[in-house]
């Protein structure tokens, strides 16, 4: 009976893509993507990338539409409370954790901008790419 059970549990988790080395050994990818203009929630997207890269994610970041404004060499910032930290800041602090922020591919065109205006560390996404990183096993999907 006990051979039965586990053989059963085997089976179901299996079937519903539960291993035990995965759910030990693996943590998720993590998707974040920035669309906001707000400071408060950029810099929270980034405060916490920042974190779940400390904890051992993968983290992806892709900033489009008025996020992408983040990316831009002189664009206004926030310095916000409590640490006056602003959300580029923030960002270029996970590029310090090797999380190369991209922009959408369609963004730098329409807003009449180059790749010369990225701040360093910054590059524009690829469609394929991207879609690769977001069907990834594992993956977690957050929007800002």
């Amino acid at each position: 009976m006990k051979r039965l059970l586990i053989a059963l549990t085997i089976i179901t988790a299996t079937t519903f893509g539960f291993s035990p080395a995965n759910a030990v050994n693996e943590k998720p990818n993590i998707f974040v993507v920035v669309t906001s203009a707000d400071a408060q929630t950029q810099g929270m997207a980034m405060v916490l990338s920042i974190h779940a890269r400390k904890q051992g994610a993968k983290v992806q970041v892709l900033l489009c539409g008025p996020g992408g404004d983040l990316a831009l060499k002189g664009s206004p910032q926030t310095a916000l409370k409590p640490k006056g930290m602003t959300p580029q800041k923030l960002m270029a602090k996970l590029m310090t954790m090797d999380v190369y922020p991209q922009v959408c591919a369609i963004y730098l065109p329409n807003k009449g901008k180059s790749n010369a205006d990225l701040i360093a560390g910054v590059s524009v996404a690829k469609p394929p790419a991207i879609a690769s990183a977001m069907l990834a096993a594992h993956t977690r999907f957050f929007t800002f």
